[in-house]
């Protein structure tokens, strides 16, 4: 057993473990326990499977050494056994850092618009087209959860819940891949309304939280206020005969969640308190981790067009995001749903600072 990754043989040993109680039929009578177990097993997969391959790198450079002591023609193979046994080494590094605890939770991605008035709620209704189209690429469900729109059309504000369908691969949830979309994000393009041709700059805010399951974070009634109200404005007009509209205070906290476009109160309930849970677990993060919090920081709570995470120029069509100084030329495309390439560049990057740390750590 190499003495490089001391945590392996305790992973080794969880892993049988599992691999032994997802294959009793007993564990299955709950569907609760056994999905734990299984996001479990699916996270473990790939560091086994890295382990195994960096022992085999090993063993086969051990066997080559001792041949080629033996026989100077193996000595050839060496350069090579080396070179496949580093690749083994670093990839286990990176599969063995920290992980982040959210990364095979689902999301509810909330979009609000900005500076920049109706401009300003038309691009907060484009962002919402751009995620639900890149969700559609990866397979995944979308559900708008509650929403107020704006006159002229877009939204002044929309909450969207983003599922993988089933047990997502270690790296594909949600969560994962949409973690570092939260921030300001500004466009700049000349408005329909524009008679003078003029480029105008607005900005629209997206908010990314861990969709948390009723087992994840405790709601005590008595730690509610449920206020009623009747509904309003462009998606309440159906419904605004009857007091259906729900906002929920979380006296402990002072977090406010408020739902309307539902046509009953208990459907505006159920929504307000899926967004009030993942709320409160983010919450629950940020006082117990100091990562955590300064990962929740860095999606800005104001709107304002200097704390942009990224730029859209119509003009130029052209996406420019500020943390990576990542630049591409296909805006339209992007617009389409094709995120993949900045949403990779900003996860090598976060990959790359935490190799780094870890590497200082363990000086």
């Amino acid at each position: 057993m190499s003495e490089r990754f001391g945590t392996i043989p305790t992973l080794l040993a969880e892993y049988e473990q599992l691999e032994k109680d997802l294959a009793d039929p007993g564990i299955h009578s709950d569907q609760g326990k056994a999905r734990q177990l299984g996001k479990r097993y699916a996270q473990l997969g790939p560091v086994i499977g890295g382990y195994r391959a960096y022992k085999a790198a090993e063993d086969d450079l051990a066997a080559a050494k001792e041949l080629a002591e033996i026989d100077p023609a193996f000595a050839e193979e060496l350069p090579a056994l080396q070179a496949t046994l580093e690749a083994a080494g670093e990839k286990m590094e990176e599969l063995l850092l920290p992980r982040d605890p959210n990364d095979d939770r689902d999301v509810i991605l909330e979009i609000k618009a900005g500076v920049g008035g109706d401009e300003s709620a038309l691009f907060a209704g484009d962002l919402l087209r751009m995620y639900q189209r890149y969700a559609e690429k990866h397979n995944w469900k979308t559900e708008i959860i509650d929403y107020a729109e704006s006159e002229m059309g877009g939204y002044k504000e929309i909450s969207m819940a983003v599922k993988s369908k089933g047990v997502a691969e270690p790296g594909q949830s949600p969560y994962a891949k949409l973690k570092f979309e939260g921030g300001v994000h500004r466009v700049q393009r000349v408005p329909e309304t524009e008679s003078q041709g003029r480029i105008h700059t607005s900005a629209a805010g997206v908010l990314i939280l861990a969709e948390a399951d009723e087992v994840d974070v405790e709601i005590r009634q008595q730690d509610l206020r449920i206020d009623v109200y009747r509904s309003s404005g462009p998606g309440g007009q159906s419904v605004n005969t009857t007091d259906s509209a729900v906002r929920i205070t979380h006296i402990p906290t002072g977090v406010v969640v408020s739902c309307q476009n539902e046509k009953s109160q208990l459907q505006n309930k159920e929504s307000a308190l899926r967004i009030l849970r993942a709320r409160l677990l983010a919450h629950a993060q940020e006082q117990a981790d100091a990562e955590a919090m300064a990962a929740r920081k860095s999606q800005v709570k104001s709107v304002d067009r200097s704390e942009r995470i990224r730029t859209y120029n119509f003009p130029e069509n052209r996406l420019s995001d500020h943390r990576v100084n990542f630049k591409a030329s296909n805006l339209d495309a992007v617009l389409n749903g094709e995120l993949d390439p900045v949403i990779e560049a900003l996860l090598e990057a976060d990959k790359a600072e935490r190799l780094a740390s870890a590497g200082e750590s363990g000086k």
